[in-house]
């Protein structure tokens, strides 16, 4: 799965990255806040930036809310078992089928963050793309109205797919990954208009040769999520296979 993701790089850099505009109201405001966060943390459902075919950067709630929810106790409730949502499943889950159809997004990241099980202990891994500052995790996002106070919230999950062969040994209990989009597939992405059968063909494993990953310390979890120490390597590792 995927509930810990890194967006270390600061706004200006995330703008130029995907060509967009960089709003000079509200969300560059909760932008600027946010900058250069070393580990988000989606069971706190943050405020997260996020790509979508509008020409600015969003800022939307990791954790989607269906538009169809009926009151705030239903909001809470259902956006804990949002954060993400699973390729074989996506079509058919009432919370998802709609979105992924012609609400999709991208979310940045600079890196993710997962346990391998081992001899009875966890062991944490930073995971990241080679030669890529800043990647493209697939997800979807979903507006709602609290009819209670008039707001609309904009919320998102993350794509998840099967492991390739370097996260299939980290993430070894669940065997799952985030679907990566690569580069060239970005814009096909977010088209609204894109059919099933071509979304489904966008969510495969990523390459495992295009990607890395070291171990970091026991305890990431209890820095300050702008400490860039979160993500210092500790300890290199070899791979029993060959990508």
């Amino acid at each position: 799965m995927c509930f810990y993701n890194s967006m270390s790089k600061k706004a200006k850099e995330l703008a130029a990255r995907y060509g967009r505009n960089l709003s000079v109201v509200e969300i560059a405001e909760k932008i600027l806040k946010e900058q250069e966060q070393y580990r988000v943390n989606a069971f706190s459902f943050p405020e997260c930036l996020i790509i979508t075919s509008d020409p600015e950067i969003q800022s939307f709630k990791w954790g989607l809310i269906p538009c169809w929810v009926k009151d705030e106790k239903q909001a809470d409730e259902i956006k804990r078992m949002t954060l993400n949502a699973r390729t074989d499943t996506i079509f058919q889950k009432p919370s998802f089928r709609e979105p992924i159809r012609s609400k999709r997004c991208i979310i940045p990241s600079t890196g993710y963050f997962e346990w391998r099980h081992e001899n009875g202990k966890k062991i944490p891994y930073y995971i990241y793309v080679k030669d890529e500052a800043i990647f493209s995790m697939a997800g979807i996002y979903d507006e709602w109205l609290n009819k209670v106070t008039g707001e609309i919230v904009n919320t998102f999950s993350i794509i998840t797919t099967e492991a390739n062969a370097l996260t299939d040994y980290i993430h070894n209990t669940k065997h799952r990954m985030p679907a990566i989009l690569s580069q060239e597939n970005e814009k096909k992405w977010l088209n609204p208009a894109l059919d099933r059968s071509d979304i489904e063909q966008l969510l495969l494993p990523f390459p495992a040769d295009r990607m890395d990953a070291y171990i970091i310390d026991r305890d990431f979890l209890k820095k300050s999520s702008d400490d860039p120490t979160i993500i210092d390597s500790k300890l290199p590792i070899k791979y029993p296979y060959k990508l």
